[in-house]
């Protein structure tokens, strides 16, 4: 019995790997439910848990520890990519780039406090590498560290072991800053459930036309007096409705039901006249009792040859005489214009006659059951792809090695890439939300797992020498201080909400662990939309300066 548990657990196979890294993984997400205090690190617990079996002598192949770790990351930063792809851009324009200047003054911040530390306290720079590597959760920048150290002729054992005592606390500090400033500086006012993150957001509103400049006039020809773009849903004049056209004419009295973003309701109200006071945004709306001739259906997109084309192509207002109020997308509301590019898993209210909705129906597909499989060839592909882009050596003038993206970055960005322009080259990126959150869970789960054990075997030793106690405080300081700082500014300074802050310094401090606390704890998709889009510049500065700080200093 005794060899037989040995052979599972002790003797190095790929069946004891899986077997250690499964234990670890379970062990530490069973950790992960417990609350102390409303608190709860979650799949954070997984890399405490992985320290704990390496400290009592747990040990895998290095090789297949290596391939666990590197597969459990790109798997994590790709199937996030694709999450937030759709939105990716959009959020860019609105405010990315107050994000990335955000996240870089973190970023320099941090650094500039981390050689001053140096310094002050004659910590080594070939040691305090390893330190801003552990304190910031970027094993990419240790490994550049590492490459430029090794080209000096010096020994990189001492960055790689900094790392490791201060990555615990790297990860916990940033969660730290995140419950401190939540407690202390948080107003209701100041968590946004992502509502508002789209400049395409529906907002419903009926109008009546009182309006003389328009009596008369075509919609095609109204709409071209303002520059806010709408949908009108339905028409009623004289007691009976119908779906409008762009060459229905607008008539004095004509009552309208008109879908847009709630910031161009007043201008809507100019246009036409008068807004009606009926809230027609609340949930318990019955679309279907609200005229007899008339019904609304939701109708998911889920024929392949649809994706990638754009609404207006289709002609299905001409064809069929319906009309597509919105689009439901990842949870987000978009506004049906006409040049909106469709998506498989798109859901769209379509407004009409039964006959004519359900002839749309046959036409979009409407068949749910056909998108609960992921396409797992697209997946590959995409990591195939992000494996490539993170490889590819960029040269910086004045750094003599190169700098590469690595397994973090090139994936991230492909899958940005594939999720925002994957449907306009007929490749279907859909994966349900399940399917994604699992995905996502898999990898980030098997990456803290392995990060645990590989730096458990000597996690004590060097916590109880001096100088590691001395990394360790240096590394919470570099992680907590910018952190908790950077939050606040965002919050006050720049007026972010506070889902975007977090995110935004999740991201470049890189560290996906309180980027899942903060996605756990916050409603919405703010923190992950913020995450993905300061993190390829932030881990690339990253790389590029700890090769920097090794150059100067060392």
């Amino acid at each position: 019995m005794f060899e037989w548990l040995q052979s599972v657990f002790i003797e190095q196979s790929p069946i004891q790997a899986v077997v250690v890294l499964s234990v670890i993984i379970a062990v530490g997400l069973g950790l992960g439910k417990i609350h102390i205090a409303g608190i709860s690190l979650g799949v954070t617990w997984v890399f405490f848990a992985g320290i704990l079996a390496g400290h009592f002598g747990l040990a895998i192949d290095h090789s297949m520890l290596l391939y666990a770790e590197s597969f459990g990351l790109v798997l994590f930063v790709y199937e996030l990519g694709l999450k937030v792809g759709p939105g990716f851009f959009s959020s860019f324009r609105t405010g990315g780039v107050r994000l990335n200047l955000l996240s870089l003054a973190l970023v320099f911040g941090g650094t500039l406090l981390a050689v001053a530390l140096s310094a002050l306290l004659s910590v080594p720079m070939a040691d305090m590498v390893g330190i801003i590597a552990g304190a910031t959760t970027n094993t990419p920048s240790l490994g550049a560290a590492q490459q430029a150290l090794q080209q000096l002729g010096v020994s990189a054992s001492g960055a790689a072991l900094s790392c490791a005592v201060t990555y615990p606390l790297g990860v916990i500090g940033v969660i730290i800053a995140i419950v401190l400033i939540r407690k202390m500086a948080v107003r209701p006012t100041d968590i946004d459930s992502g509502d508002h993150d789209d400049t395409n957001r529906t907002y419903i509103a009926a109008f009546q036309i009182h309006n003389p400049a328009v009596f008369g006039m075509t919609i095609r020809n109204a709409a071209q007096l303002i520059q806010p773009k709408f949908v009108i849903s339905r028409l009623w004049r004289q007691g009976a409705v119908s779906i409008p056209t762009s060459d229905t004419v607008l008539l004095e009295g004509d009552r309208l039901l008109v879908v847009t973003t709630e910031k161009d309701v007043k201008a809507l109200t100019v246009l036409f006249g008068e807004q009606e006071q009926t809230d027609w945004n609340t949930d318990d709306i019955d679309w279907n009792a609200i005229d007899s001739s008339l019904i609304s259906r939701h109708i998911v997109v889920s024929r392949p040859e649809i994706n990638g084309k754009r609404l207006g192509s289709l002609r299905l207002r001409n064809s069929y005489g319906i009309n597509i109020s919105r689009v439901l997308r990842s949870g987000v509301k978009l506004l049906a214009t006409p040049g909106l590019v469709l998506q498989l898993g798109d859901r769209l209210t379509v407004v009409g006659e039964a006959k004519a909705v359900d002839n749309v129906e046959r036409l979009l597909g409407n068949t749910v059951n056909a998108l609960k499989d992921p396409n797992l060839a697209v997946i590959f592909v995409g990591i195939v792809l992000g494996l490539l882009l993170g490889s590819v050596p960029f040269m910086i003038p004045g750094v003599s090695a190169p700098v590469k993206l690595g397994l973090a970055g090139g994936p991230i960005i492909v899958g940005i890439l594939m999720g925002r322009f994957g449907p306009q080259f007929r490749m279907v990126t859909f994966t349900t939300r399940s399917a994604n959150l699992m995905l996502r869970g898999i990898g980030l789960s098997l990456y803290l797992a392995c990060l645990g054990l590989d730096a458990g075997a000597h996690f004590l030793d060097t916590i109880l020498r001096a100088d590691g106690l001395l990394w360790i405080a240096t590394g919470f300081i570099i992680t907590f201080l910018p952190s908790m700082l950077m939050i606040w500014a965002a919050m006050r300074l720049s007026r972010l909400d506070f889902g975007s802050a977090c995110g935004m310094v999740c991201g470049a401090m890189a560290n996906p662990m309180a980027l899942d606390y903060s996605t756990a704890t916050i409603p919405g998709d703010n923190p992950a939309v913020s995450y993905a889009t300061v993190y390829p510049l932030a881990m690339f500065t990253r790389v590029v300066i700890a090769q920097i700080l090794v150059l100067l200093f060392v």
